[in-house]
């Protein structure tokens, strides 16, 4: 059987409960300068019983080289006063669950409110699937009808103020097709007024 000493891993978990965590938690974790996502404090989350459960804060930890359990602990248990550290065998699943993307009957909390440090990039483990950007250019698109968009610029700025999933999708990979629609719309209106 193997010991804690023995399995090793880049990724690590762990639950921090928010009491129990020193006054400089996010300096401590800083300080090993490693790649690291802290989920949103989940302050509304329930048993099954419907009690409230503990505020906390799931919180993943990237390393560049294996670890093996005990030496995560000097950092989880020993500096965080946190939980026992487990393997992160899925760091998208995991970093879907910081807000239960995968579990409609808990509370939602927000992609956008899961921090990353040291250089952790969210984009790389929560890009869109193909279905998703559908979904989101299909309210994109009706947005635009409903506010009778006509400029790209209106989208852009209306995205990067109000909607953070439009804003990536517009500024990666979706600018021509949003372009040309605009473009399609402004080009309707002007033939129907000649009209």
């Amino acid at each position: 059987m193997a010991t804690k000493n023995c399995i090793r891993s880049n990724n690590w978990a762990f639950v921090a409960y928010p009491e129990s965590l020193p006054e400089n938690w996010i300096g401590i974790i800083n300080s090993y300068h490693i790649p690291w996502f802290c989920s949103p404090l989940h302050d509304a989350d329930l048993n099954a019983d419907e009690t409230e459960k503990k505020a906390h804060y799931h919180i993943i930890l990237n390393f560049e080289s294996l670890k093996t359990q005990q030496q995560v602990e000097e950092i989880t248990k020993d500096k965080l006063n946190s939980t026992v550290p487990i393997i992160v065998k899925s760091m998208k699943g995991y970093l879907r669950y910081f807000v239960h993307l995968d579990n409609p009957e808990k509370h939602q909390y927000k992609i956008e409110d899961i921090k990353c440090y040291g250089g952790a990039d969210l984009d790389t483990y929560l890009a869109p699937t193909k279905n998703d950007r559908d979904l989101i250019y299909d309210k994109m698109i009706d947005w635009i009808e409903e506010n009778d968009i006509t400029e790209f610029s209106d989208l852009a700025n209306y995205a990067r103020y109000n909607e953070p999933e439009w804003r990536s999708l517009l500024y990666s990979n979706s600018t021509i097709f949003f372009a040309t629609y605009l473009n399609s719309r402004r080009n309707k209106k002007a033939a129907i007024q000649k009209d």
